[in-house]
């Protein structure tokens, strides 16, 4: 008989419960799942990854991200080597797919990495 767990997203660091880090639901270096919740106001400082495209889609709410707003329903692709920050204009929902899940691959702007 196959089985189904039930598990709280509060559970799981930032939000992140697929990929090669502790605590995860499904340990893995190929991609990493996170869903997101921001008050309005939260920041992220801006960073970039040198392997890994992250995608962010806003499920509920509305962000800035690099000066371009977007909006519930919008999708943003975000290429290796390229900035980004973070502003919730709202309380906004996330989900953020990042592929390939390359730990250790965050990096700020300040530091200038990418």
């Amino acid at each position: 008989m196959k089985k189904m767990n039930h598990y709280k997203l509060e559970d799981f660091l930032r939000g992140w419960f697929v990929g090669g880090f502790e605590p995860t639901l499904y340990k893995t270096t190929d991609v990493e799942v996170a869903i997101q919740h921001f008050k309005k106001g939260d920041k992220e400082a801006s960073h970039c990854h040198k392997i890994a495209t992250e995608i962010t889609a806003i499920v509920k709410g509305k962000a800035l991200m690099k000066g371009i707003t977007i909006n519930e329903g919008e999708i943003i692709k975000i290429e290796p080597g390229t900035y980004t920050d973070f502003e919730a204009l709202e309380d906004t929902t996330t989900v953020v797919v990042k592929l390939p899940g390359a730990l250790n691959d965050k990096y700020l702007e300040e530091e200038k990495a990418c």
